[in-house]
C-alpha cells in the first residue's frame, strides 16, 4: 500500500469513521518537517506531518505534548489522532484547524496564564522530547536551578562544544552556570505546564478568533521561560503581557531571568543553524554573568 492508503486506514481507525482521501496539498511545516493537509471525500481535513522514520519518537512525544496542553482546556490545541511509521516515513496526523483568524492578544495572554496555573510537584516531564529537532531532556528534578543548569543550559552547551562553538562561548556559559542561584534570590518558581517553544510561529487564531497553540516542546518548568520566548523574536504586543499579568503577575526579577531563559533557545539555534548565534549566545551569557556578579 502507498503512504496515503496506510494513513487513510490509520485515520479511519483513530476516528471510527471511514476515511477516503480525495485531495492533498502542501502546508507550512516549518524547517523541520514536511506538512500536508489531507482532505477526504466527505470534506473532513487532517493535518499530517512527515519526516524520516527514525524520528517517529519525536512525533510520539509531540502527540503526548499536544494531549497534555489540551487537558486543562485553557487554550485551543489541535487534537493528535495517530502517529507511527508507514512506507518509510514517520508520521503524525492531527486535527486540521483553519488558521489566520483575527488575533486577540488579550485573550491569549489570559489563556496562557491559566494554562500556566496547571502545576506539578517537580520540574520536567515523564519523557524526553525535542526542541526543533534537538533532543530536549526532561528528567524530573525537585530543584529548578539544577534542572535548568543540567538539562537546559548544560545539555545545549555540550552540543555547542561539539559543534565548534568556540572557547569564549564555552567559558562564558560554564561560568554562568556556576552562578545560576543568584538569579533566583527571593524567587521560587512553581512547576507550570509549559508549551516550551512559544515563539510567534507556533501561535495563531482560528476562524472565530480563538487563540491556538501548536508545535510544542512540553515540560513543567518556570512559567517565565514560556513568557520569555514570546519576547525573543517579538510579535506579541503589550496587550498580551498586560492581560497575562492581570491573571498571574510576573515577578519583578523577570526582566533579567528572561535573558537567562532565552539563552537556551539561542544556544539551540546555534546547534541547529550555526552562524551568528554563537556570538549572540556568548554576548548574552557574558551580560548575564555580569548581572549575577553585580556588574
Amino acid at each position: 500500500m502507498t503512504l496515503w492508503q496506510i494513513l487513510s486506514e490509520a485515520i479511519t481507525q483513530a476516528t471510527g469513521s471511514p476515511f477516503t482521501p480525495a485531495d492533498r496539498r502542501a502546508a507550512g511545516g516549518g524547517c523541520i518537517n514536511e506538512a500536508t493537509v489531507l482532505q477526504g471525500t466527505d470534506g473532513r481535513r487532517f493535518f499530517v506531518k512527515l519526516n524520516r522514520p527514525e524520528l517517529a519518537e519525536m512525533f510520539a512525544a509531540e502527540a503526548e505534548g499536544l494531549h497534555a496542553l489540551r487537558e486543562p482546556g485553557a487554550i485551543r490545541v489541535p487534537e493528535p489522532l495517530c502517529h507511527g511509521t508507514a512506507a518509510g516515513r514517520a508520521y503524525l496526523v492531527m486535527e486540521h484547524i483553519p488558521l489566520g483568524g483575527p488575533r486577540d492578544a488579550r485573550r491569549f495572554g489570559e489563556q496562557l496564564a491559566r494554562l500556566h496555573q496547571c502545576t506539578r510537584e517537580r520540574f520536567g516531564w515523564h519523557r524526553d522530547n525535542t526542541i526543533g529537532s534537538t533532543p530536549q531532556i526532561n528528567t524530573w528534578e525537585s530543584d529548578w536551578v539544577t534542572f535548568w543548569r543540567q538539562h537546559r543550559l548544560g545539555y545545549q552547551l555540550e552540543r555547542a562544544r561539539r559543534q565548534g562553538g568556540g572557547r569564549g562561548l564555552v567559558q562564558a556559559v560554564e561560568a554562568l552556570m556556576e552562578v545560576l542561584p543568584a538569579f533566583f534570590d527571593g524567587y521560587t518558581p512553581r512547576p507550570s505546564l509549559l508549551h516550551g517553544d512559544l515563539w510567534g510561529g507556533n501561535q495563531d487564531a482560528d476562524a472565530q478568533g480563538n487563540p491556538v497553540i501548536f508545535d510544542p516542546a512540553v515540560y513543567f518548568g518556570d512559567r517565565e521561560a514560556d513568557v520569555a520566548m514570546t519576547e525573543l523574536f517579538g510579535g506579541f504586543g503589550p496587550d498580551f503581557y498586560a492581560a497575562y499579568d492581570a491573571v498571574w503577575p510576573r515577578d519583578p526579577g523577570y526582566r533579567v531571568r528572561r535573558d537567562l531563559y532565552n539563552l537556551y533557545h539561542l544556544l539551540n539555534h546555534f546547534n541547529l543553524f550555526g552562524g551568528g548565534y554563537a556570538g549572540q549566545s556568548e554576548r548574552l551569557a557574558r551580560r548575564l554573568l555580569a548581572a549575577a556578579r553585580g556588574g
